[in-house]
């Protein structure tokens, strides 16, 4: 086990703490991520026209699903859920407890992307060659943030669970 050596006192660092930090870490980034677009990227959107909006959505569509996204969206689930079922008698208190519904805000984030805002994703690609691209954005955009805005909600809750969950 890799330990760190503060002053002779040498502090191992276990495969579930391991784990916990790492469930930190997704979750938190994950959350951020989220954050900035709904604060940031969605509400500059809104200013722009509606052609220009869809270029941007679906080119943002396409560009996401990349390696670092992949790393957060899955980790900020598997690493709470693992977290929980790993060394669950090294928790005091509520941490087991924390770390579970972190992990169920986690999935139920997740659930909202796959059943809600990928098939909206999925509905603008497809909508390009039809031409309104005013029809296009009113059917995606007031939708596709209402559910971003939950999962959102979901994707912080996550973080601050597994934030108060960590042993001190």
């Amino acid at each position: 086990m890799p330990y760190e050596d503060r002053g002779g006192a040498a502090m191992m660092i276990g495969m579930s703490d391991l784990i916990e930090i790492l469930a930190l870490v997704c979750t938190g980034l994950y959350a951020g991520y989220m954050l900035a677009f709904l604060s940031g990227v969605m509400p500059a959107l809104k200013e722009v026209d509606d052609a220009s909006f869809t270029l941007v959505m679906r080119t943002v569509n396409r560009k996401v699903p990349g390696p670092f996204f992949l790393l957060l969206f899955l980790g900020s689930l598997g690493f709470p859920a693992v977290s929980f079922f790993v060394a669950p008698e090294a928790r005091n208190g509520s941490g087991g407890t924390f770390v579970g519904i972190a992990a169920v805000c986690a999935l139920v984030g997740h659930l909202i992307t796959s059943g809600g805002n990928v098939p909206l994703n999925n509905a603008l690609k497809s909508s390009r060659d039809q031409g309104d691209e005013r029809a296009a954005r009113a059917a995606f955009e007031g939708r596709w943030n209402a559910l971003h805005g939950a999962r959102t909600l979901f994707a912080v809750a996550a973080f601050v669970l597994m934030a108060v969950a960590l042993p001190r």
